[in-house]
């Protein structure tokens, strides 16, 4: 279907340059503003979009400030309308969504087909996105967002076709963060036989995913890092690691003390910021630190690591590995425990 191109629009760049209406000659993620136009051009793929997925600590931002759920609602309108894209001005983070496909111009590489329900796997910060029901069915409670509008994605952006075998909201939820477990993975088998591995929040979405992940991966000791008596009964209840053990990943000194002997991988998937440090001190020399959490200050994480002598390789998750979709939707089908603990955190959110 490509009824609603502009004759005009001969070639658009791949990159959603020609999307961008401030500051010239930037990336969609670096604009101030994205024309969210509904009219596809000839590589570009519009949908019809029925959910968005906030980031946590876009969402834990906007909560702490705003307040309310309406305030919460009312600022995420804010943001869309002004910015024609969903990206958080103080975490600069966004999310991701679920949408129908509308339209699909002549030269999309995507291979998708009008119809299609998808997820995208770009983030909405460099995603054109134009809401026309005013959150109306959002009372501002949650990260998923049930709202009517239109988004775009551009000729190098990633969708993925929604599993017919598992509800929406949760593979929703799995695809927002199936970069974590697939780059956990991917560490984890390259970082020796049987290496210890610690995730800080590991009884988040991201959390529970990469300590899978790192068992499957070959870790011989696993530990997970959580804030609170009930999510470490939660993750001890799902057998997802050998320790759980409780400290604010805030306090280097505590983080430290916690996990006990440094580990060689550690995965930071909190979404608070200033855990930098703790991880890094958790991490043994010539270990490897991902920091999978968009509340990160890499400068925090760098001079921190040289302040400390640490010798230690960081790692930023930037939220694509080939084939992560399919990697999380595996992890989630095959392991009882995820499943139970992502089922649980949607009934707490509906």
């Amino acid at each position: 279907m490509t009824e609603g191109i502009d004759a005009g629009r001969r070639a658009g760049s791949p990159y959603g340059l020609h999307r961008v209406l401030d500051p010239a000659g930037v990336l969609p993620q670096q604009a101030g503003c994205l024309d969210a136009d509904p009219r596809p051009w000839p590589d570009e793929v519009v949908l019809d979009v029925e959910r968005l997925n906030l980031d946590a600590a876009s969402y834990r931002q906007l909560r702490e400030e705003h307040g309310s759920g309406a305030a919460v609602r009312s600022a995420v309108l804010r943001i869309v309308e002004e910015r024609g894209k969903m990206q958080n001005p103080v975490t600069g983070s966004g999310g991701m969504l679920l949408g129908t496909v509308r339209a699909v111009g002549p030269d999309s590489p995507l291979g998708l087909r009008v119809g299609d329900r998808v997820a995208t796997l770009v983030s909405l910060t460099l995603t054109p996105l134009r809401i026309t029901d005013g959150l109306a069915d959002w009372d501002g409670e949650g990260e998923q967002v049930p709202c009517r509008g239109t988004a775009v994605l551009f000729g190098r952006s990633i969708a993925a076709v929604l599993p017919a075998d598992l509800p929406d909201a949760l593979s929703l939820s799995v695809l927002d963060v199936c970069g974590a477990p697939a780059l956990t993975d991917r560490v984890v088998r390259a970082a020796g036989p049987s290496p210890s591995v610690c995730v800080l929040g590991g009884g988040g979405k991201s959390g529970s995913l990469s300590l899978v992940a790192a068992r499957r991966a070959g870790a011989g000791r696993v530990v997970a890092l959580v804030p609170f008596e009930s999510e470490a009964a939660a993750v001890l209840a799902a057998g997802l690691a050998d320790e759980v053990v409780i400290a604010d990943a805030r306090n280097p000194v505590a983080v430290a003390e916690a996990v006990g002997a440094p580990v060689d991988v550690t995965v930071v998937c909190v979404d608070v910021p200033g855990c930098e440090h703790g991880a890094i001190l958790a991490t043994a020399p010539g270990g490897t630190v991902i920091f999978f959490s968009m509340a990160t200050s890499f400068s925090a994480a760098a001079l921190g690591a040289e302040g400390l002598a640490a010798d230690v390789r960081m790692l930023v998750g930037n939220g694509y590995v080939p084939g992560h979709a399919e990697f999380a939707l595996d992890l989630l089908r095959a392991e009882p425990g995820v499943r139970a603990l992502f089922e649980a955190r949607e009934r707490q959110t509906a």
